[in-house]
């Protein structure tokens, strides 16, 4: 049985915060009765103090340190030099796998660093043969190894023109955050041990057209890897905008709302039972969201119901495209002089990715979120798979799931059923309804609703919410 020792254990209720302040005191209490008591200390419901814990061992100290050291390779750019020790891409991405190694070093050994390569030739922005590398540690689930939860990062930098792989690009924010965001992430979580495995990710080639993210994608379908979660993390450290707003209090998160694999019978039914929204991708935004309400001070969740910005791309797209949920994290106000240009002024106009536009506790906060995230994912059960529902014409909904085997089932106590009206953004109602594999919702029409089932282990962690059918699928077991 996996048992996580360094938590109080507390008395899982309700899908989220805001479902749990519209519960009547009584019926409160008839779920309470339900439900077993691991302890004596009363926690507000879902409160996981562990992830509190997490939330305050990230350090904007040590990610300022980590985005200083990249930005002093003075270009990371994918074309750029590999054999020199102090510049350029080959160092920095000796430099990450150094760090994953201490890391692993402090915690036992308990992660696997490994580099993923392959040349590519003849791309528009690649076009002479170029070996990209990605930078990977893994950390082994103790009950669930092949579920995987992904954080990642890409290592690349460019200035105006995408093949100048020469010219001073520090890329501070875009994107030394989100790498030194993945690195901090596992300084904290390797200090944990879960029941599935978390992986943290420094990808290449973003900037020439997303390779290191297709190269990790291929790997982790030619491996069969259960996929749960691709957190890509770009950008995560300007809180001042183009626009003239500066707010460190938000934070969005794309996810796309239809899966890109959908086949043409799968989209046929989905016309009839609904599904647009409720992608994998778009239920891990979800989770994303209740993480930050309860888990991040000071931070709200843009949910953005698009792939990704307007027309453009992100390295969690390679992951999407072979159909594996995965959103992007990053801050609400963009600034684009500090984005792809070459260091400048103009008319008093500073332009170019330096240190001075990353706000270090924001970046902190960002990270948490992350680190919170994935420690509540693989902590809990997978998600239930084979996810059906039926009611039509009916006075009840009814659903049913497929329970895992073997010691993927060893922390789940049971599962909760959640609707919501169609129109709203997250799931405002639900039921446990405790080690069963199908359930029916009396007296809740289906036409009305959204559904969902979510795995709950017994200490209280839930998987995200599976929306019935293909639309909604996390995949199975195998």
């Amino acid at each position: 049985m996996f048992i996580h020792f360094s938590q109080v254990k507390s008395i899982s209720l309700t899908a989220s915060f805001n479902a749990f302040s519209r519960k009547t005191f009584g019926v409160l209490c008839a779920f309470a009765t339900a439900i077993p008591v691991y302890a004596a200390t009363v926690v507000p419901p879902n409160e996981q103090l562990v992830l509190r814990e997490i939330q305050q061992e990230v350090s904007a100290e040590r990610l300022k340190k980590d985005v200083t050291t990249l930005v002093g390779f003075g270009t990371r750019h994918t074309l750029s030099e590999t054999k020199s020790d102090s510049q350029g891409i080959g160092a920095a991405r000796r430099w990450i796998k150094s760090e994953f190694d201490e890391i692993s070093a402090q915690c036992g050994g308990c992660l696997e660093v490994v580099y993923q390569k392959q040349t590519f030739s003849g791309e528009k922005r690649i076009p002479e043969p170029t070996e990209v590398i990605n930078v990977i540690a893994i950390q082994r689930g103790q009950l669930d190894p092949n579920r995987y939860i992904v954080m990642s990062g890409d290592i690349d930098s460019r200035v105006s023109d995408p093949l100048d792989y020469t010219s001073a690009s520090p890329g501070a924010n875009d994107n030394a955050s989100g790498v030194a965001g993945v690195i901090e992430a596992a300084r904290v979580l390797s200090q944990h041990k879960f029941a599935g495995t978390v992986v943290y990710a420094a990808l290449s080639g973003e900037e020439q057209g997303l390779f290191g993210g297709k190269i990790m994608a291929g790997i982790a379908k030619k491996e069969a890897w259960r996929v749960e979660a691709v957190i890509n993390n770009d950008m995560i450290g300007n809180i001042s905008g183009i626009n003239g707003i500066i707010n460190n209090t938000t934070a969005r998160v794309f996810s796309e709302g239809v899966r890109y694999v959908e086949t043409p019978a799968e989209a046929k039914k989905r016309r009839f039972t609904g599904g647009e929204v409720d992608s994998p991708s778009r239920n891990v935004a979800r989770y994303i969201d209740q993480i930050a309400d309860q888990y991040i001070p000071n931070l709200d969740v843009m949910m953005i119901y698009r792939l990704d910005r307007f027309g453009r791309g992100g390295h969690h797209r390679p992951f999407n495209a072979v159909g594996y949920p995965a959103v992007r994290i990053m801050e609400t106000n963009e600034h684009y002089d500090r984005q792809h240009q070459d260091l400048r002024s103009e008319n008093g106009r500073a332009f170019g990715d330096v240190i001075s536009g990353v706000d270090f506790d924001f970046t902190a906060k960002l990270t948490s979120l992350n680190a919170v995230t994935m420690a509540a994912m693989a902590w809990a059960p997978p998600p239930p798979a084979n996810t059906e529902i039926s009611g039509a014409v009916k006075a009840s909904t009814s659903l049913k799931w497929q329970r895992p085997a073997g010691t993927m089932a060893n922390n789940l106590a049971g599962y909760r059923v959640h609707w919501r009206l169609t129109t709203e953004p997250t799931w405002t109602n639900s039921q446990y309804v405790g080690d069963v594999t199908e359930f029916e919702l009396k007296n809740i029409v289906i036409d009305n609703y959204f559904f969902g089932v979510s795995s709950v282990a017994k200490d209280g962690f839930e998987s995200p919410v599976v929306f019935p059918g293909p639309a909604g699928s996390f995949g199975g077991y195998q």
